[in-house]
């Protein structure tokens, strides 16, 4: 309904809004309608043979008027139009001649012709002087149709630029006025009586530690006095910083819910358009609406998109709009003019790239780093989640949030939508415990895909490098505990081995360690085995690379190197064509990751030819089962060295390594190497 009516009004009544299309189309109908009539296309046409055999042959015709010197009306005697040969041209019941309109009309063709054509008729049909008919000429304009002539292609390139700028401004503002909103804020506003703002804090599970800084936000803008009469002062802006799925935009949309204040809500992108000018002006006009409203809270969401730092390599991808954007952002937010009572709130996972000037206090005065949750938070995250799903009655959900660790809680979510599909795949009226592993191992793993073609050897080469895996894994101390293997083709990869990462704030270096011992354990497995190597352990080398150079280059884990870190967490060189180190030092670098990656090579070879019967062993149960689990790892080599159970814990509050390890089950997949 959309088309005619507009959209349906949210105003009382919830009537259909009157659309101006309605006007318009009504308009063209009659200016058809009239352009039709007057154009006298309604009266009859005749050919020129029935004009002198019927008409002039029988002194029918009272006169004849030449309009423009092309048509000819033909007026017929009164006594004549209501002859039964003319029924065919006169109106039905229609009767009644006029003496001003013509009965009927023909072309002349050339002028000249015409007259000599028809005295010669006349002279033919032996007309007296007293009958022979005058020819009179009239000239008339066609004002409708000159006006058409010249309107239509200014009305169809109004209508084409009408539409291009619609386009361009994404829609918004409504009607063809969105031209001249182009530099207006796209912002949506929230407030207590929106219907939209249905997300509160109870709504968002874990992350308490940020929902104590947002809450005080909210508290302040509820109460005021409490803080100011302590000669408090309210905060200017919070930032929200974490990894993509770990709920920073819900946490802005429960302030939306909890506060009684207005909300306004935009993303960084809606400042960007292709207009010089534009997103500055959007940035002027938000907080002109704001001021106008406060006391109020703006979220940005990813920030990022125009809060880049400026002036980094201007000759490679400085964007001079993208700056002018920000340098409004950065007047408006704690400029020479005061915005008392606005509070900014902006989430982004790549706070490394923002500018230094938009991060300083009196802008963004709180910077909330909302992390991947822990287990107690993993644990809340599900209860809320698992709400809408009829899951079974003996479901573990403390299992479940030990099975999930680095999950965040977008992806938690995921896990749940996937299991009830599982479920409801098999048939079953509950969702089971069996329905969220298979979950988890669809969304690390891929699907299972059985009907995949694999020869005897490749099977066998595939089981022998998962039970390297798995073996090493399993005898190495600090190595992560594992939970299944698999040699059942999964997405991309050929096998898999899932572990369980321990919930750690800290890595040592004999934790790092062992963890490339632990991925080089499918190829030692394979040269031992068959005194070959394959490309299977693509994924595997990719890995212990990129881990060797971090432990050097990152984590000053190397006694030649020394107690130096190359790595930039501001993000400033990220662009840069210098190295901060010599080709000396690179070399250095080099030497020192070969050899911390061959000294782990030959300690995953050592453990695996000391435990040869229970590697051979764990393969052939492998290629008997295709799935095995820790229980029987356990029964093979026996107990691990560091058999630790993960129990609930608070986090450490100082987080040492620059980046953090993704904790999430790995998957070792066994693709096949591309040269």
């Amino acid at each position: 309904m959309s088309s005619l009516f507009g959209k349906k009004s949210n105003k009382d009544g919830g009537g259909p809004k009157f659309s101006i299309y309605w006007i318009y189309g009504i308009l063209a109908v009659v200016f058809i309608f009239i352009n039709i009539i007057y154009s006298g296309s309604g009266t009859a046409k005749v050919d020129w043979q029935r004009f002198e055999r019927e008409m002039m042959k029988d002194h029918e015709v009272e006169k004849i008027i030449v309009i423009n010197r092309e048509i000819a009306h033909v007026y017929l005697k009164k006594e004549s139009w209501g002859l039964e040969k003319y029924d065919d041209i006169r109106p039905k019941g229609l009767s009644t001649w006029s003496e001003t309109s013509p009965q009927c009309i023909f072309n002349i063709g050339p002028l000249e012709t015409f007259e000599d054509k028809l005295g010669k008729i006349q002279d033919k049909y032996n007309y007296n002087e007293d009958e022979r008919i005058n020819v009179s000429y009239e000239t008339k304009k066609d004002f409708l149709g000159d006006a058409l002539g010249w309107m239509l292609p200014l009305i169809i390139l109004v209508v084409i630029w009408l539409f291009v700028f619609r386009r361009m401004s994404g829609g918004a503002g409504g009607g063809a006025g969105n031209i001249f909103n182009v530099g207006k804020s796209k912002a949506r506003i929230f407030d207590k009586d929106s219907t939209n703002a249905k997300v509160d804090f109870k709504s968002v599970a874990g992350l308490e530690e940020a929902k104590v800084e947002i809450r005080e936000i909210v508290d302040f803008l509820k109460n005021p006095k409490k803080y100011t009469e302590l000669g408090g002062k309210i905060p200017k802006g919070a930032l929200l910083i974490g990894p993509p799925g770990t709920g920073k935009t819900l946490l802005a949309k429960a302030v939306a819910g909890e506060a009684n204040v207005p909300f306004f809500s935009i993303s960084g992108s809606d400042f960007v358009e292709m207009f010089v000018g534009v997103g500055a002006s959007r940035v002027r006009d938000l907080f002109k609406q704001a001021k106008e409203k406060a006391p109020c809270i703006v979220f940005i969401d990813e920030i990022d998109a125009v809060g880049r730092a400026r002036g980094r390599n201007p000759n490679f991808g400085a964007n001079d709009e993208r700056e002018n954007t920000l340098n409004q952002l950065l007047t408006e937010m704690d400029g020479f003019g005061s915005n008392v009572g606005v509070i900014i709130l902006a989430a982004t996972n790549r706070a490394d790239v923002l500018d230094k000037a938009l991060m300083r206090a009196g802008r963004f005065d709180r910077q909330i780093h909302v992390e991947l949750p822990d287990l107690n938070e993993r644990r809340a995250i599900f209860n809320v989640h698992l709400k809408p799903i009829k899951a079974d009655k003996g479901l573990d959900i403390e299992f479940l949030s030990k099975q999930t660790p680095g999950f965040s809680g977008a992806d938690i979510a995921n896990v749940c939508n996937e299991a009830a599909l599982v479920a409801a795949r098999k048939n079953k009226k509950k969702v089971q415990k069996q329905d969220f592993l298979d979950a988890v191992d669809r969304i690390v793993g891929g699907l299972e895909r059985k009907n995949k073609i694999i020869t005897p050897e490749e099977k066998k080469t595939i089981a022998f490098h998962e039970a390297g895996h798995a073996t090493v894994s399993w005898l190495l101390e600090h190595a992560n505990p594992l939970v299944k293997v698999t040699i059942v083709p999964r997405g991309k990869s050929l096998g898999a081995a899932w572990y369980l990462p321990e919930e750690r704030q800290i890595t040592t270096t004999e934790q790092l360690y062992d963890e490339m011992c632990s991925a080089l354990g499918g190829r030692a497995s394979e040269e031992i085995v068959f005194n070959k190597i394959s490309t299977g352990a693509l994924n595997d080398l990719e890995k212990v690379t990129k881990q060797a150079y971090a432990m050097i280059t990152y984590f000053g884990m190397s006694s030649e190197l020394g107690n130096i870190s190359f790595y930039d967490s501001s993000g400033q060189s990220e662009y840069s064509f210098h190295k901060p180190y010599s080709e000396k030092t690179a070399e250095l670098i080099d030497e020192e990751v070969k050899k911390l990656v061959d000294k782990s090579f030959e300690t995953a070879k050592k453990v695996l030819r000391d435990n040869r019967k229970g590697l051979d062993e764990l393969a052939n149960l492998l290629l008997e089962k295709e799935v095995i689990f820790s229980e029987d790892l356990e029964r093979i080599f026996g107990k691990r060295k560091n058999d630790k159970t993960i129990t609930p814990g608070k986090k450490a509050g100082t987080k040492i390594s620059a980046k953090k390890k993704e904790s999430k089950p790995r998957s070792d997949d066994d693709k096949t190497g591309k040269t």
